[in-house]
C-alpha cells in the first residue's frame, strides 16, 4: 500500500496528524515499539520530523509544516506501511519518558516496564545504598542509562553477549555523556562478570515463548530474534540467570527482572520463592523483585516434594519498610 498526502503545500501539524492517523489505521499495522496505536504513532512520526519531544503535539497543532517536512513525513509513513518496520527503527530514535535513545536493528527497540520503576525510583524496595548496578542483557543500554539518572551516585555495568547491541549501547552512553559511569561489558550472562558484586541487578531478558514467537506480527520480526526468544515456557534464559544471580548480589541487594506474561510459569517452577510483584501500568505480574536472602532458589525439578509443601508466593505490591 502506498501512503499519499494531497499536495505538498504547507499544512498545519494538526491536519497532518489527522491524515497520518487515517493512513495508519487503514494499513492495519501492529504497534508496541514505543507507541500503542495509530494516534500514538502519528504523533511520534510528526514530532520526530519537527525535532520535538514526545507529548508535545497538542501545543504545536497550529504550527505549519514546511513542504520539506511534509515530504519527509510522507516518505516515513509510506515506508512504515510498506515495510512493517517499527517506526523507531525508521526514525532511529526511541523515547522512555523524557529520555531519547538512538536505536537501529542491531538491538530491540527500547521498552521495558522496569523503566517505569526507575522513573518512579526503586528506593522504597531497596534495602541498602545503591553504589554498584548491573544491567544484564542491556541491549540498547536504555535501562543502564535510566539507572544512572535514578541513582546518581552509582556506577553501572551494562552487559550483553551481542557485539552489535553493545555498539548501539555505546552510542547511547555517549549521547547521554555517561562514559565515566556506565561500563559496557560483553558477557554471556554472568560469564565475564565472575568477580562482580552488585547492590542492584536489573534484567530485561528474552522471554517470548516459542508458541508466541511463531505468530509474532511482522514488526517484531525486524528485531534481533535472540533478544526475544525465551524457549518453550519463555523462561529458558531466566532459569540460567536465577541460578547465578544470588552470587552476584551483595548482602541485602535486590534483583529486578521483567518476564512478560510468564508469571504463572515462574511461580510453578519456584513454588517456595517469595517473589515480589510491584505495581506497574498494566498491573502487577510483569516484573518481579527478589531480595538477596531469597537465593539460592529451589526449582521444582530439583525438589519434587515442593509440589505438596508449596509456600504461596508473596503477592503484596507494597514496598518493604526500610
Amino acid at each position: 500500500m502506498r501512503a499519499r498526502f494531497v499536495g505538498v503545500d504547507p499544512t498545519t501539524v494538526g491536519a497532518a496528524f489527522r491524515r497520518t492517523v487515517a493512513l495508519l489505521r487503514k494499513a492495519r499495522l501492529h504497534y508496541g515499539h514505543g507507541t500503542h496505536d495509530a494516534r500514538d504513532e502519528a504523533a511520534f512520526l510528526i514530532l520526530h520530523i519537527l525535532g520535538l519531544p514526545p507529548q508535545s503535539l497538542g501545543s504545536h497543532r497550529r504550527l505549519l509544516l514546511s513542504a520539506v517536512q511534509a515530504k519527509r513525513l510522507q516518505r516515513l509513513v509510506a515506508e512504515r506501511i510498506r515495510s512493517r518496520v517499527p517506526a523507531a527503527y525508521l526514525a532511529r530514535e526511541a523515547w522512555l519518558g523524557k529520555y531519547r535513545f538512538y536505536i537501529d536493528r542491531r538491538a530491540i527497540v527500547p521498552r521495558s516496564f522496569i523503566a517505569e520503576l526507575l522513573r518512579e525510583r526503586l528506593e522504597p524496595w531497596i534495602q541498602r545504598p545503591v553504589l554498584h548496578i548491573l544491567d544484564l542483557c542491556t541491549g540498547s543500554g536504555c535501562l543502564a542509562i535510566l539507572a544512572a539518572y535514578a541513582f546518581p551516585s552509582a556506577r553501572i555495568d551494562a552487559s550483553d553477549d551481542s557485539i552489535a547491541a553493545l555498539a548501539v549501547a555505546q552510542r547511547n552512553v555517549v549521547l547521554h555523556r555517561l562514559q565515566n559511569r556506565v561500563r559496557l561489558v560483553r558477557s554471556d550472562l554472568f560469564a565475564a562478570l565472575s568477580h562482580g558484586r552488585y547492590d542492584l541487578i536489573l534484567c530485561n531478558p528474552p522471554y517470548v515463548t516459542n508458541a508466541v514467537m511463531r505468530r509474532l506480527p511482522s514488526e517484531y520480526r525486524h528485531e534481533p530474534r535472540r533478544a526475544l526468544a525465551g524457549g518453550v515456557d519463555g523462561l529458558e534464559v531466566v532459569h540460567r540467570i536465577l541460578r547465578e544471580a544470588g552470587r552476584h548480589l551483595r548482602p541485602r541487594g535486590t534483583f529486578v527482572c521483567e518476564i512478560g506474561n510468564n508469571r504463572a510459569a515462574l511461580e510453578r517452577s519456584y513454588p517456595r520463592t517469595a517473589f515480589l510483584w510491584p505495581e506497574i501500568s498494566p498491573g502487577p505480574g510483569r516484573v518481579f523483585l527478589l531480595a538477596r536472602d531469597e537465593f539460592p532458589l529451589r526449582p521444582v525439578a530439583a525438589d519434587p516434594e515442593t509440589r505438596s509443601t508449596r509456600r504461596p508466593a508473596r503477592r503484596s505490591v507494597r514496598p518493604r519498610a526500610r
